[in-house]
């Protein structure tokens, strides 16, 4: 049995995107984002209290990236990852692993905004372009069917990435960069991604839909 600890609008998201689209059995334990992550419970399946965390077959883990890189490699029949010798192994890794750069911004963004810290806020929504301009220039690269991140199609970090701009789209629209909102929009119309977003009711990580820059 697989379960996901989860947090809405987390890094958890990613994997839930994940195992909708590796069509695996799994269940979800829900959470909020606050102290109950710090609780000893939790914290001895995820040692820093952070979500995810993933028990299966007796066994935990902890991490976004390593559970996407396991659970492609435990499930290789939905060719969402790639083989050590696959030619697009290298390319696989490069962004699966930049997904957790965007979402470095995000953070950094997030506790700017909750104490009012203008400039900080405004030097990390410059890096965060230039992580935009990372993946508009990868998408715009000139080969046939540049639809997905990798030559090869649709794979598990076109799920990581593309949470990571989810979540950063509450600071910074995509709407001047036109392959990466093109992207955006074809992979979040999977019913996977659907299945991965918060119900109504649930206690979001973001509460608000798009967060300005402080005066100031």
């Amino acid at each position: 049995m697989i379960t996901l600890h989860h947090v809405p609008q987390s890094r958890s998201m990613r994997v839930l995107w994940l195992l909708g689209e590796l069509e695996v059995e799994f269940a979800v334990a829900p959470h909020a984002p606050d102290r109950s992550l710090r609780d000893p419970a939790f914290l001895s399946l995820s040692p820093a209290g952070r979500v995810p965390a993933l028990e299966i077959e007796g066994e935990r883990m902890f991490g976004a990236t390593a559970i996407i890189e396991y659970l492609c490699e435990k499930f290789p029949e939905r060719g969402l990852g790639r083989a050590p010798r696959d030619p697009d192994r290298m390319t696989w890794l490069v962004w699966l692993h930049f997904a957790d750069t965007v979402t470095g911004c995000v953070d950094i963004l997030r506790r700017a905004y909750a104490v009012g810290q203008t400039q900080m806020m405004r030097d990390e929504l410059a890096r965060l372009a230039l992580c935009y301009d990372a993946i508009e220039g990868r998408l715009s690269t000139p080969v046939e069917n540049r639809d997905y991140l990798l030559t090869s199609g649709f794979s598990a970090c076109d799920i990581a990435v593309g949470q990571a701009v989810y979540m950063a789209r509450h600071f910074l629209a995509t709407d001047d960069r036109p392959e990466l909102t093109a992207w955006y929009a074809r992979i979040t119309g999977r019913d996977s991604f659907a299945a991965a977003l918060p119900a109504p009711d649930a206690v979001r990580m973001f509460s608000q839909e798009f967060y300005e820059v402080p005066n100031g």
